[in-house]
Parts: C-alpha cells; structure tokens; sequence
C-alpha cells in the first residue's frame, strides 16, 4: 500500500506511546492460522511488543470512496503519478498483488505487504530500514491498519501504526524522546495519506491531463485497469472526450 512508504520512513524519526496491545493478535487481521507462519510470527513480534504507536487522522481526500481505495490500492501507480506532478519522490516497484519495495530517495527503504483489505479497512506490514549520518542504518517492521470514513464530499483516513524497532539503543531513544518529537512522526505519516490524496484529486480534475498521463506512463497492467474500473472516463476510444483532456474550439 501506497501508505506503508509513511511507516517505512518512520521507523528512524517516529517517537510515540509505547506498550502491548491487550490483545494477543490483531482483532482486524481475522484467525492468526490463515496466514503463513513467517508472517504471523512477524506480526506477533510487533504486536505483542510495539516499541511505540501512534493514530494519525489525514486530511480529507475530495474524491468518492472507490477512487480513492483504487489508489490506495495500487502505491506504484500513485507513487508515479506523484513524482509526475512533484508532490513526491517516492519509488515503488509492485513484486505482486499487495506485496511491494520502496524507497524515499533520501535513505529509507523497505517492503510492505497487504495483509487484510475491505472496502473500508486496509491492513498492512511493513519491513524497512533508514540510513543517516547520525544514528547509521535503523530497521525495523510495523504494522498499520488504515480506516478510510466515507462523507458527503469525500473521504477521511485514520491510520493508526505500531512500530518494533530493532536496534534496542534506537528503540530507547525513541521512548525517551516521547513526547517532544511525537509531530514528526505524525507529520511522516500524514504526508502519506496528503499524497495519495493529492494523486487522486488530481485524477477526478476533468482539466488535470491525468487521462493523457495515464495513456502514457509504462505502468503494469494490473495497476491501469485497477484505475481505469473506477475512472472509466480515461478508457474511452481515441477521439472521444476523456477526463482532462482539452477540446480545440
């Protein structure tokens, strides 16, 4: 997912309040028997002892609800459509259907994979690792859970991000630095929700040029037609009028 980037990112910066959930594994994740061992024992380790936690609310997205789960859904074509417009410089390759690499550009890398998708709900673990001259290279897993509430002009996510941070001394620091640096964290995770949102906005714009864009961007072919089913607009023949293209007078 397009969001885990955030989470990736935020293993390094991010401070918050720390403590085990109460319960022994993620009620939103369904029977722990239903995934493959090597991800419910990675699930378990952070779940039952997060280094810290943290609730984001991002700013609303102006698009109806399956626009915005469609490229919430498909990170490589949003990340690409951001660094076309400049709202962000984020690289993400798709390995399969919900399984993902990214990276920042500026020393955060990792992978995400999908764990639980709905409608409304998305659930995401994420493996990544940062590299800065101050504390060196700091990795670590996450798991994030990302609530999308549906309003009459729009659609408000709520992510909410539990982070297990290898490095013991990296992990200190960040509950030692709760709460003063809690806003970067919480800023990290924002922008990736103001992205995805930016992205989707500018595709509902009928004078955005997302259609052209689209028509021409080398994307894989399970990403395109996963926009194109909530834009149909943008697959119309060669000469009908398409969302953002402009019509000769």
């Amino acid at each position: 997912m397009r969001l885990a980037v955030a989470v990736i990112l935020m293993l390094a910066l991010a401070t918050g309040a720390s403590g085990a959930p109460p319960q022994p594994w993620p009620p939103a994740l369904g029977a722990r028997e239903s995934y493959p061992p090597d991800i419910s024992a990675a699930v378990e380790r952070v779940w039952s002892d997060p280094t810290l936690s943290r609730t984001v609310k991002g700013r609303a997205a102006h698009v109806p609800l399956d626009v915005y789960v469609a490229f919430l859904d498909t990170p490589d074509v949003t990340a690409a459509a951001a660094r076309f417009r400049g709202f962000a410089s984020y690289e993400i390759r798709a390995l399969d259907d919900g399984h993902y690499l990214a990276s920042d550009g500026t020393g955060a890398r990792g992978s995400a994979q999908v764990l639980w998708r709905q409608p409304r709900r998305v659930v995401v673990l994420s493996r990544g690792e940062h590299t800065s001259s101050f504390l060196g290279t700091i990795s670590g897993s996450a798991i994030t859970v990302i609530d999308l509430e549906p309003q009459r002009q729009g659609v408000t996510p709520t992510l909410v991000a539990y982070v297990y941070i290898d490095n013991p001394l990296a992990a200190s620091l960040a509950r030692t630095l709760v709460p003063t640096f809690g806003f970067i964290a919480d800023r990290k995770l924002g922008e990736g929700m103001r992205v995805t949102a930016d992205v989707a906005e500018w595709a509902t714009d009928p004078s955005g040029g997302f259609c052209g864009w689209l028509a021409r961007e080398p994307l894989r072919r399970a990403g395109r037609d996963r926009i194109l089913a909530v834009l149909p607009v943008c697959a119309r023949p060669a000469g009908s009028p398409a969302l953002g293209s402009v019509q000769s007078p």
